[in-house]
């Protein structure tokens, strides 16, 4: 990881959740945190459990995760669950 990015447990859970979540893509993370793809992974290495992250990658690299913008469905256009409160740049905005 970088080194000059210091990370809340706030930040550090959020980003968990959305390197777990499917249709979030790295360059999502990459947009809010600032971390690379590789960032992200040593991550998920450093936070999860061994199983936990041997799951989490065999996921990313197989066809059911959209993870990668590339390899992406083109029917897919957000980063977001349509339920999902509006988030702007990581902050929850109060409309």
């Amino acid at each position: 990881m970088q080194d000059k990015i210091t990370l809340t447990q706030i930040e550090i859970d959020r980003i968990i959740e959305m390197a777990w979540e499917d249709r979030t893509p790295f360059e999502a993370i990459l947009f809010q945190f600032c971390l690379a793809e590789k960032d992200v992974i040593a991550l998920m290495r450093n936070e999860l459990k061994r199983t936990s992250f041997n799951l989490w990658r065999k996921r990313v690299n197989e066809g059911v995760s959209q993870k990668h913008l590339q390899k992406r469905n083109e029917n897919i256009s957000r980063f977001k669950c349509n339920l999902q409160r509006q988030i702007s740049h990581n902050k929850i905005s109060k409309r």
